[in-house]
């Protein structure tokens, strides 16, 4: 009997999270016939528009399945908009009857706020991390690009959902087939789970000092509560005006405008992907006055928070 695969698309979805997770099987029983079927379902059994404005027609709503049935909920910006007690219920009886849950890009977000991720490690686009962690930050985000946790899958989306279904398809049939379909997609190797899903520091800002490098990644990993440049220099064991001086000859910035960047592009994030209020994402990305964030966000991005969430919805 073939596995099948059911799809539940939500508004506004990630089209090539989608594609890049059906292809594979596609491709699979070319090489060997029946071994995959899929199923496309939305919340009324209509077709779903994705978030590059494609229409994909479903072929059933949130009707029963087969126990042990495996589910995929495939979402993209503002996932919880598409989140309802009806919905909540139909995931968690699809578990409670031995079904196997997955997410693909924003798709976790359903699956937690079901409560159905509380003993899993989670994997979600990166841009969406942030969001994630700030609803649920008891729960385990990983940087990885898909993570197989018991009865629980979830992916990062994009072409991270290739890698997954190679990695499904490999378990279930062998190594063998998983790369004679890959190959068929032009892949210069089959990525594993551990790969991150964003470029190396170094990469996304073009530079290899070393020193440098270290800093921007510790300015990463601190945006609630950020650090003074002085302390940022000793973590690197440099002097404040060595460290200003890295920043200006690799990057054209001061250390201080460029920390400011990073804190203002993550509120931004939150903003836009969570109902957290403005004063909420100020002070989760360190910013103690209300008004202060305000002005800077508006010379960033050329509006004020209020307004740049409102262009969006």
């Amino acid at each position: 009997m073939p596995e099948v695969f059911h799809f539940l698309l939500l508004p506004g979805f990630s089209a090539l999270g989608f594609i890049s997770a059906i292809e594979p099987l596609r491709v699979a029983n070319r090489f060997r016939p029946g071994l995959y079927r899929w199923q496309v379902l939305s919340l009324d059994g209509g077709a779903v528009l994705a978030s590059n404005g494609m229409s994909v027609n479903a072929d059933a709503g949130l009707a029963a399945l087969a126990a042990g049935a495996r589910v995929f909920v495939v979402a993209g910006f503002e996932p919880l908009k598409a989140f309802s007690p009806a919905l909540g219920a139909w995931l968690r009886r699809v578990a409670h009857e031995g079904g196997i849950l997955g997410g693909i890009d924003t798709g976790a977000f359903l699956l937690a706020e079901a409560g159905l991720l509380s003993q899993a490690r989670v994997a979600l686009h990166w841009e969406a991390a942030g969001a994630f962690k700030e609803r649920w930050p008891a729960l385990d985000i990983t940087q990885e690009l898909f993570e197989i946790d018991q009865r629980r899958i979830t992916c990062a989306g994009g072409t991270a959902s290739i890698d997954l279904m190679l990695d499904l398809i490999g378990q279930a049939h062998g190594s063998e087939l998983a790369i004679k379909v890959s190959e068929q997609f032009v892949l210069g190797r089959i990525r594993p789970r551990q790969d991150h899903q964003r470029m190396a520091v170094a990469s996304r800002y073009g530079t290899r000092n070393k020193k440098l490098v270290q800093v921007i990644g510790t300015m990463e990993q601190h945006t609630e509560v950020p650090l003074s440049t002085d302390a940022l220099a000793q973590t690197v064991q440099v002097t404040r005006r060595q460290l200003e001086r890295l920043f200006r000859v690799h990057l054209q910035a001061t250390p201080g405008n460029f920390y400011l960047a990073l804190r203002l592009d993550k509120a931004r994030q939150l903003l836009l992907q969570t109902d957290m209020s403005v004063t909420e994402v100020s002070i989760a990305c360190g910013f103690e006055l209300p008004s202060y964030f305000a002005r800077r966000y508006r010379g960033r991005f050329g509006k004020p928070p209020r307004e740049d969430r409102l262009n969006r919805s």
